[in-house]
C-alpha cells in the first residue's frame, strides 16, 4: 500500500467532526510554523480519535498564546496545568517519532 493510500485510509477511519470539534480544529491554526509542525499533524491524524478528556485538554492548550506554546514545545518553560504539559509532551513524542 502506498503512503497516499495509507493516508486516505487513516482519514476514512476518522469519525465525522462535531460542530464543537470543527471550531477547535479551526482554532488550531497558528501563526508560527514551529507550532504548525506539531499541531497540524496532530489535528489531522489524532484529534478526532482522541478521548474526550484529551480533546478538552487540547482545547485548553489552544487558549495559550503562541509564544507560550512555543516555549512549551521547545522546553523553555512549562504550563502550570499538568494536563496541558502532558499533552504537549505526548504530541512532541508522537511527532518526533513520525519523522519529517
Amino acid at each position: 500500500m502506498s503512503t497516499i493510500d495509507s493516508g486516505i485510509n487513516k482519514l476514512a477511519q476518522q469519525p465525522e467532526a462535531t460542530t464543537e470539534q470543527r471550531r477547535i480544529i479551526y482554532q488550531a491554526r497558528r501563526g508560527l510554523k514551529e507550532l504548525d509542525f506539531y499541531i497540524d499533524p496532530y489535528i489531522k491524524e489524532i484529534y478526532l480519535l482522541a478521548t474526550p478528556a484529551e480533546q478538552l485538554t487540547f482545547a485548553e492548550m489552544l487558549t495559550y498564546e503562541d509564544p507560550d506554546l512555543l516555549d512549551y514545545f521547545t522546553n523553555q518553560s512549562q504550563p502550570e496545568d499538568g494536563a496541558v504539559w502532558a499533552l504537549v509532551n505526548k504530541i512532541k513524542t508522537w511527532r518526533h517519532g513520525k519523522g519529517l
